[in-house]
């Protein structure tokens, strides 16, 4: 890591969880843009310190549950772009695809319809390409 970011304890903390979760080609696309862009890089700076260094790597919740949680407000608000991102995340974190569709579907019951409709896409497209690449998750494990 260059000096471009303040490397802090939170901020180290946060790059190794954002990687392990997100991916290492994903986070440094994320980065290097920011290193480039000094209007980018603050929020880069936020997000890997407060969100991931921060927030994520508490204790008190699992990281499946925390993917599971990412994906349905991240459906609720309209996030796409976010959402391909965390649906890959949920199933580093161990998510299964039935895990994946219980998840959304709360959010269509809770978002609407059409909010369930465009996740479930979303995250088949996601879950088509990892599989295509051998990434893919289980095909079991919905919670009852």
């Amino acid at each position: 890591m260059n000096d471009t970011f303040d490397d802090n304890e939170a901020f180290r903390r946060g790059l190794a969880l954002r990687r392990e979760v997100l991916g290492e080609a994903h986070v440094e696309r994320s980065l290097d843009r920011a290193r480039e862009d000094p209007f980018l890089r603050v929020m880069q700076q936020l997000t890997t310190e407060f969100g991931w260094g921060t927030v994520w790597s508490r204790p008190g919740l699992p990281r499946k549950t925390r993917s599971f949680l990412a994906m349905a407000f991240l459906a609720a608000n309209g996030k796409h772009d976010e959402l391909r991102t965390h649906v890959r995340g949920a199933v580093r974190n161990g998510a299964t695809r039935d895990e994946i569709a219980e998840v959304l579907l709360q959010a269509a019951v809770y978002c609407g319809f059409p909010v369930g409709l465009e996740s479930f896409r979303i995250a088949k497209a996601v879950l088509d390409e990892m599989d295509a690449a051998g990434e893919g998750p289980v095909a079991g494990g919905a919670a009852q």
